[in-house]
């Protein structure tokens, strides 16, 4: 700031004068930055809290798909972001707000205190359809301070299939129904024709009106703890104390950066398919590190394909946010930690879609770009990366009628194995490195849905071996117990499994099969997608079945401690036969 106005904040801060230009300017003690930056991050985890205990639908309220975060007013770039939401979010809600501002500014229009815009756009916005965002301008004494943003999984808006993982898409118009920004409160009053439009696209609308009041509820919150923040310590001072952020950043990752050896590094990687041509697509990057710079070049990555793997140039960049943070971990999360970042990604690509090019399984195709991130970074140096994780999140949706006619739509994600690490084996069943969102329990499927789990166990020797062993899948099988439903599921890395790093061996791969019952003859289908597949006709009875894969390992087989191969047999992780075959050197295990 030029000035400081509040003489309230004056006593935390010291002043000194730029003796070239005559500015007094603030700087903030160490104590009181600390103090600001828990106190910012706790009105966006206030606002995560909120929405997750007030969501209808599981995936918000049981998985917590959903962010919150702090906005800058004219660029829309990240200022603060929650703990407890989604890190993809990250990148992705700051074009989301940038949308929003370049929307409202296109059309002549101007923000008024309390507007709040709602839309779903991947494309500006990023991610995918199902991602319901909200944006509410917030001013102070008349002035756009910032902007609160929120976004959350909505459990199905419409399209072709029910919860929206289409697998056969050519167009988005087939994934659901596309709703560009516009006002949901104008100047504070809410529009109930648009609340009736967003429920009316739904499969579940009663599940999208109270996830969207959750929303509003949790941006009504953040707008009072910001006042309440404000005006305790002064906006000028709250404003510096997020420049100073994000300088912070910054000044981290350059360090960090300049940490790793000057040169270019390769990675490629591959997707199954797209859904509807069976061939393989490649994610490629060349990591180039000058200095405190880095740039991370997919030019050499295929272009954009006809099913819905594609992603938005802004989903692509929250992806190398996301991965650079598996990275350095002590980067701050905002948008100062991207500015020694040069992304180069050509018009075209697969990595930068265009509307209307399908893009419902985006999450696939970004775990192949953090892959990419770690395994270039790996060649840079093998001890700040990691192995691949499982790389799928083999999204599934069955939906059906209830006895009163009514319509269910149970959608969920599975997990696995993570990759290994310089320091330990790779978390077993865990969520994909996107995110921090949790797989919901099975109690809570099983008492909203009328199917039953049979089994959901971790998957022997689905890790990858190595010094430290990658983490272990899952083996899932689901028994339909309505009298039929349609299943549709949307996977990958069913032929190209997660690799290991500096030495480490590869996880194994995917594997999804269901039932198909015709004249009472029960059969197992394996989907010619390999892990996606449309409109599995269930009957009471039939069950699905997902073996996903484990993590990449880390370093060299032969490196294992053999009490660590003893514990892994003893305990199930490894069969004595897979112990044998990858750890031949060391003594047979107990």
């Amino acid at each position: 700031p030029d000035s400081i106005r509040s003489t309230r904040s004056w006593p935390r801060c010291a002043t000194f004068v730029d003796r070239e230009s005559s500015i007094v300017t603030a700087a903030l003690d160490p104590v009181t930055l600390a103090v600001l930056a828990g106190r910012l991050s706790q009105v966006a985890d206030e606002m995560d809290a909120t929405l997750f205990r007030s969501a209808f639908n599981p995936i918000i309220a049981e998985a917590h798909d959903a962010s919150h975060g702090l906005y800058a007013a004219t660029t829309g770039d990240t200022l603060v972001q929650g703990s407890s939401g989604l890190p993809v979010f990250v990148g992705s809600m700051a074009g989301a707000v940038k949308l929003v501002i370049d929307t409202v500014g296109g059309r002549g229009d101007h923000f008024v205190d309390g507007d709040v815009f709602v839309f779903n756009d991947p494309y500006g916005g990023g991610t995918h359809l199902n991602d319901m965002k909200l944006v509410r301008p917030y001013f102070r004494n008349g002035n756009l301070w910032c902007h609160l943003a929120s976004v959350g999984h909505f459990t199905d808006v419409g399209g072709a299939v029910p919860g929206n993982y289409n697998p056969a898409a050519t167009e988005t118009h087939q994934e659901g129904v596309l709703i560009p920004p516009v006002r949901l409160r104008a100047a504070g009053e809410l529009r109930t024709d648009i609340v009736d439009i967003i429920c009316s696209i739904s499969r579940t609308p009663v599940s999208a009106y109270g996830d969207l009041n959750g929303q509003l509820n949790a941006l009504d919150l953040g707008a009072t703890r910001l006042d309440a923040l404000l005006d305790e310590y002064g906006d000028d001072v709250v404003a510096a104390a997020l420049d100073e952020l994000s300088d912070r950043a910054e000044a981290l990752m350059r360090a960090n950066i300049s940490e790793l050896p000057d040169g270019t590094y390769s990675a490629d990687d591959w997707l199954d398919n797209d859904g509807s041509v069976d061939t393989p697509i490649r994610i490629a990057l060349d990591l180039t590190i000058a200095g405190d710079h880095l740039t991370l070049d997919f030019t050499r990555t295929d272009s954009a394909v006809q099913g819905p793997v594609n992603i938005s140039r802004s989903t692509a960049v929250a992806a190398c946010y996301v991965g650079l943070k598996h990275i350095f971990r002590d980067v701050p999360a905002n948008g100062g930690c991207l500015r020694p970042v040069t992304i180069d990604i050509p018009a075209g690509s697969l990595l930068a879609a265009e509307h209307p090019r399908p893009v419902a399984g985006y999450t696939e195709t970004i775990l192949r770009v953090m892959d990419c991130i770690f395994r270039a970074v790996a060649e840079a140096d093998p001890t700040v990366s990691n192995g691949c994780s499982y790389g799928t999140i083999n999204a599934l949706s069955i939906a059906g009628r209830r006895i009163d006619d009514s319509r269910w739509v149970m959608f969920t994600f599975y997990g696995g194995g993570l990759g290994a690490s310089p320091e330990s084996d790779g978390l077993n069943h865990g969520n994909a490195p996107l995110s921090t969102a949790t797989i919901p329990p099975i109690e809570i499927l099983e008492s909203q849905y009328p199917v039953r789990f049979t089994r959901w166990e971790l998957r022997t020797d689905s890790g990858g071996a190595g010094r430290h062993r990658g983490g272990l899948g899952a083996s899932y099988e689901i028994e339909l117990l309505a009298d039929r439903a349609d299943a549709f599921g949307f996977g990958d890395r069913s032929h190209f499994a997660p690799q290991g790093v500096a030495g480490g061996g590869e996880a194994a791969l995917n594997v999804i099969a269901y039932d198909s019952t015709t004249d009472g003859r029960q059969v197992e289908v394996t989907p010619p997608m390999a892990s996606k597949f449309m409109d599995a006709k269930l009957v009471t009875g039939d069950r699905i079945r997902i073996d996903s894969p484990g993590g990449g390992g880390y370093g060299d087989p032969a490196d294992r401690d053999p009490d660590a191969i003893a514990r892994d047999v003893r305990l199930g992780y490894v069969s004595v036969e897979a112990a044998e075959r990858d750890y031949p050197e060391q003594a047979a295990p107990a």
